[in-house]
């Protein structure tokens, strides 16, 4: 178990370098051929951003291992919002932006309230999947189309873009692809084979240590932004990454490995994803109606909420074995 555990911080490592080479020799290539820094912004550097995910999540369906992925992203937000919100709002007081309330929390409800929807037969198909897929072709458009609103989007300077040659970038990118997939593979036989030695289901590795470690970049980058006194950015990190983690991370199990999911999956964890999203949307439109923050007690909340659903689901994991 030793050797797997070192694999898997290994595996984390990889995927988050894998992204970062890949980020950069993809904006160079791109900036190269023409590609405008919004553009840049909105496509590959959004995508590097959720590699980490995408990529073990990809994996683990393809091995099989659909529980492991359907985890990921339920164990993904109830730690974006239970910890990394909470953590930040405990620092200092969040004020949200006005511009949740029209397009970012609708989006994230929505999405949240279809994936139940899709979750509740215990059952994920290639037709979930199709509906995922297809609300987020929706959601490409609209943002597209829109150009997103600058107070959500902060859009890649000309500075921030490597100036690499043609030959350069394609290797960074190579290299940061060959990363994002190698280190997902081990990852996720470094994780069943845990949770194999300990007599649990994939599912669970999958919404502890598998989300924890993929969502150690928003936990970072909401802290770092409350530090600067950036509230939009803690709180918008988290509200799309929460929606990209529902959209893009589900879709995978449906279309590479369909079949029916774990009753725990639904009734605990999704449970779970849907009290605090609407505890959070209703934090951020108490505070946006009337300019009140979202305090170190809603931290202190948030913070209890995924304790006790993580203290909730480690008894209930491990109650016959201490029985």
């Amino acid at each position: 178990m030793l050797f797997d555990s070192a694999i898997i911080i290994l595996g984390f490592i990889g995927l988050i370098w894998g992204a970062d080479k890949f980020v950069f020799g993809a904006s160079g290539l791109a900036r190269n051929l023409g590609v405008s820094p919004l553009m840049i912004g909105l496509t590959i550097v959004a995508f590097g951003t959720s590699a980490p995910e995408i990529f073990s999540s990809a994996v683990s369906a393809w091995d099989g291992k659909p529980e492991l992925a359907i985890g990921n992203a339920l164990g993904s937000n109830l730690f974006n919002v239970g910890v990394a919100i909470g953590i930040a709002a405990i620092i200092s007081p969040l004020k949200p932006p006005e511009s949740l309330a029209d397009k970012e929390l609708p989006a994230l409800l929505l999405v949240t309230f279809v994936s139940g929807a899709l979750l509740v037969d215990l059952y994920l198909g290639f037709i979930d999947a199709i509906v995922l897929v297809a609300i987020t072709g929706f959601f490409s458009y609209t943002m597209f189309r829109n150009r997103i609103s600058a107070s959500t989007v902060v859009e890649t300077s000309e500075k921030d873009i490597a100036k690499i040659s043609n030959l350069q970038a394609v290797a960074y990118l190579s290299l940061g692809l060959a990363l994002l997939v190698f280190s997902a593979e081990a990852l996720v036989h470094a994780a069943s084979s845990i949770a194999e030695s300990l007599g649990i289901s994939t599912s669970i590795i999958g919404l502890t240590i598998i989300a924890l470690g993929t969502s150690l970049p928003e936990l970072a980058t909401s802290v770092t932004s409350v530090l600067k006194n950036q509230d939009d950015i803690a709180i918008g990190n988290i509200v799309g990454s929460n929606i990209m983690n529902l959209l893009i991370v589900l879709p995978f199990p449906g279309l590479l490995s369909a079949g029916p999911i774990e009753a725990e999956l639904f009734y605990r964890d999704y449970t779970g994803v849907l009290i605090i999203t609407l505890i959070l949307a209703w934090f951020c439109y108490r505070g946006i109606r009337k300019d009140r923050q979202i305090g170190r007690v809603s931290g202190i909340i948030f913070l209890s909420i995924y304790c006790g659903w993580f203290a909730f689901m480690f008894f209930q994991v491990y109650e016959p074995a201490i029985l």
